[in-house]
């Protein structure tokens, strides 16, 4: 095969790049599973659930107006900055855990972010929307191109590096807030005791991340990779 058509699926530019991130990832979700199943079985120490925890920080930095709201789901949380709602799982919201703790000041970390004008979540917010839309495209694109015209496999490449970018924006977004988290609970909120806990936690949580961003590089080389051996 030269690359292309039905060789590009088993092109060895995917063992080469996309492979090993993979593995990488699938090892950060064991971590995070794991994380989370023997963090949930330890108490905080605080007396306080998830959302307790996160309603505390956001009102001591003056958040009264953003609303914490319970969603269904396992580690299903997230902050939305456009409507000022943190929204937690089950087991985070009413759960007293270290895991419950350490995850809801996560979030709250992000609605600290918002508050500040933190510019890495201001541009990952903005770009968020397009790039859900634009990465519907990019393999319609590139398998188009090999089909009819290699000008559709660089429209491609170009919607995938949008991809790209996002996930090297969200890296820092996450560990800034994991960083705020930290501060916040290391600031009367959480024992001492479970401080190093909670940052095992929220390290476990920040390398899924980084395989994300890894596993979006290795497919644009793997991408550039295949265009460049058709060109050749």
């Amino acid at each position: 095969m030269n690359g292309y058509g039905y060789g590009m699926y088993y092109d060895s530019s995917w063992f080469i790049f996309v492979l090993p991130a993979l593995i990488l990832g699938l090892i950060a979700q064991g971590k995070v599973k794991g994380a989370y199943n023997k963090y949930s079985r330890v108490n905080s120490g605080t007396g306080l659930t998830g959302a307790q925890v996160a309603r505390r920080i956001l009102d001591r930095n003056g958040l009264y107006d953003v609303v914490v709201e319970q969603t269904p789901g396992q580690l299903t949380d997230h902050y939305e900055p456009r409507k000022r709602v943190m929204r937690l799982s089950n087991s985070i919201y009413a759960g007293n855990s270290v895991a419950s703790m350490s995850v809801a000041a996560h979030e709250a970390g992000h609605a600290l972010q918002h508050a500040d004008g933190y510019f890495p979540l201001i541009l990952r917010n903005n770009l968020a929307p397009i790039v859900s839309f634009s990465s519907r495209f990019v393999w319609i694109l590139v398998l188009l191109g090999f089909l009819i015209s290699p000008f559709l496999i660089n429209v491609g490449i170009a919607l995938y590096l949008g991809v790209v970018i996002f996930q090297l924006v969200t890296l820092p977004v996450e560990l800034n807030a994991s960083r705020r988290a930290l501060a916040q609970l290391e600031d009367g909120i959480s024992p001492s005791e479970n401080l190093k806990s909670a940052k095992s936690m929220l390290s476990a949580a920040a390398l899924t991340y980084v395989a994300a961003t890894l596993t979006a590089i290795a497919e644009l080389l793997r991408l550039l990779a295949i265009t460049n051996r058709r060109r050749d």
